[in-house]
């Protein structure tokens, strides 16, 4: 007994040891990540864990512009190998898109169309949908506008040269570390820090900006805080003004913050919303900036933006991704949970998946195998229609 006692006794000491060595080396938004995450039984960030952190609004309008239902609606069966992916993967939303119109739906899980999911950075084409609207609207002169003329930090130096568009098409030059496993690391401390712009404002631009794609959340998180400046407005503010309201979405959204009053959105990630309101988005690039008969987005724009900016870089334009699978251009929006919005032009289709995992990436390839299941199975289904 007296063992036990002594053993509880030194284990105390050492988790209160912890604990005071992580508030000594700033290193305390650790123990946010072990009460969101471990506490609730996962090992990563999850669908629903916008319910552990403080929330901003997005309000919808007065009105729902509702969602046009295809003929041939949910007539399709999905097919086996679709099946075993949503199966494995644990998809919680499946949708195909044709010609404007839902074709295909299925969800599980006790989801529906209704249900918040964590988009993650499928929020970064929603930010660069904001950078397009703010250039629009006259607040930003345009893609080559200095990050420096709204934050001063970045006025110097190579950061200078850093432009807003070098933000959205990740090639900034900024000393982040894309990590996902490492509690130290600045891609853990953004996401539960109370204080992201003082985070985002102990980086430095390192390498010459504008010359090559590399993925950094740090550069969306950057991109927020020049359009907050030059906005005057939160982003959830600007996002319903500028596209929530406008396209008439079904429910309104929520976007986690660091912190709750002056908070900032994690603008890399993180608002939570449903398959339909994601499609809204991917549909509106599609159509080249038209949503409802409504021009959103200059075409000039959405069709710059779904295209590669670096030749040697072909797979990511300006916040979206990019690939040619199967002699096709296609563009997405995508989460690292393999939340996916895949817009097809050319045949007028778009594949909208959401769910708890993503399959392992193919060799030489910017995507994981599933998204190419989606997709292949996705015309699969409608050549068995037809």
């Amino acid at each position: 007994m007296k063992i036990i006692k002594k053993f509880l006794k030194g284990l105390l000491f050492l988790i209160l040891l912890c604990v005071v060595l992580l508030y000594i080396f700033d290193y305390d938004y650790i123990l946010k990540g072990v009460r969101v995450v471990y506490m609730t039984g996962h090992t990563t960030a999850y669908l629903d864990d916008y319910e552990y952190f403080d929330n901003r609004t997005i309000e919808k309008g007065n009105g729902t512009t509702p969602w046009a239902i295809h003929d041939d609606y949910n007539k399709a069966k999905s097919t086996e190998r679709l099946d075993k992916t949503n199966a494995e993967l644990g998809t919680v939303a499946y949708m195909i898109i044709k010609n404007d119109s839902i074709w295909y739906e299925n969800y599980a899980e006790g989801f529906g169309k209704d249900s918040k999911t964590n988009s993650f950075s499928m929020a970064k084409s929603i930010v660069t949908a904001l950078l397009g609207k703010a250039i629009m609207d006259g607040y930003i002169k345009n893609l080559d506008q200095p990050v420096g003329d709204f934050l001063p930090k970045f006025s110097e130096g190579l950061a200078a040269k850093t432009t807003v568009g070098d933000l959205s098409s990740m090639s900034s030059g900024l000393n982040w570390t894309e990590h996902y496993t490492s509690p130290f690391s600045i891609t853990a401390r953004a996401y539960y820090d109370p204080d992201i712009r003082e985070v985002m404002l102990g980086l430095d631009v390192v390498d010459e900006p504008g010359q090559e794609f590399r993925y950094l959340s740090g550069n969306t998180q950057l991109l927020g805080m020049v359009i907050e400046k030059a906005t005057g407005k939160s982003l959830s503010t600007y996002l319903s003004e500028s596209f929530w309201k406008p396209m008439g979405m079904a429910n309104e959204a929520i976007w986690q913050l660091d912190s709750e009053d002056s908070g900032m959105e994690k603008a890399y990630c993180c608002i939570a919303s449903n398959a339909r309101d994601f499609a809204r988005f991917g549909m509106m690039f599609k159509n080249k900036g038209v949503y409802a008969n409504k021009q959103l987005l200059p075409e000039s724009f959405t069709e710059l933006a779904t295209k590669p900016r670096f030749p040697n870089d072909d797979m990511y334009g300006y916040g979206f991704w990019i690939s040619d699978h199967m002699d096709k251009h296609i563009f997405a929006m995508r989460g690292i949970l393999g939340q996916y919005v895949i817009c097809i032009p050319e045949d007028n289709i778009m594949i909208v998946r959401l769910g708890h995992q993503r399959g392992t990436f193919m060799p030489g390839e910017s995507f994981t195998h599933d998204f190419f299941v989606y997709i292949e199975e996705a015309y699969k289904m409608l050549e068995n229609a037809s």
